[in-house]
């Protein structure tokens, strides 16, 4: 009887150790936003997209030319945009309490704000203020 309820017990500690296996492999980051630096990492970080959502949530199927942009960030508050169509520079402002960043291109009166929904050393997620979203990933 013993040796069964031993047997009971090492199924039941090997069940819920692969379960929380399971669950911490599928965790998603989604709402964590880290340090102004994972931005940036120890100067500058080029981010791609991964993934591109419209206002309803639904996937925008990504361009050969939109697979090669990539938003590259610097740790002196400016960024540069490149793609095909050219390249786009400016200044950035991080609000890591407020989870959003402003991004004024030189040149430009007007700035575009969007929440950060991710931000991590190799993810990072914006929002518009119409729901579309832009998943990065680091390069």
């Amino acid at each position: 009887m013993k040796l069964q309820s031993l047997f009971s017990l090492r199924y039941f500690a090997s069940l819920l150790l692969l379960v929380s296996l399971f669950a911490a492999s599928c965790s998603n980051d989604k709402g964590k936003v880290e340090g102004v630096n994972m931005l940036y990492g120890t100067d500058s970080k080029v981010w791609k997209t991964a993934k591109e959502t419209d206002t309803t949530g639904d996937k925008v199927k990504q361009t050969d030319a939109q697979k090669q942009e990539e938003l590259r960030i610097f740790a002196n508050g400016t960024y540069n945009m490149t793609g095909a169509s050219g390249a786009v520079s400016g200044k950035y402002t991080f609000d890591q309490a407020g989870k959003t960043i402003t991004m004024t291109p030189d040149g430009a009166t007007t700035s575009n704000t969007f929440a950060v929904e991710t931000l991590t050393d190799d993810k990072l997620t914006l929002k518009s203020a119409d729901g579309a979203a832009l998943m990065l990933e680091k390069e």
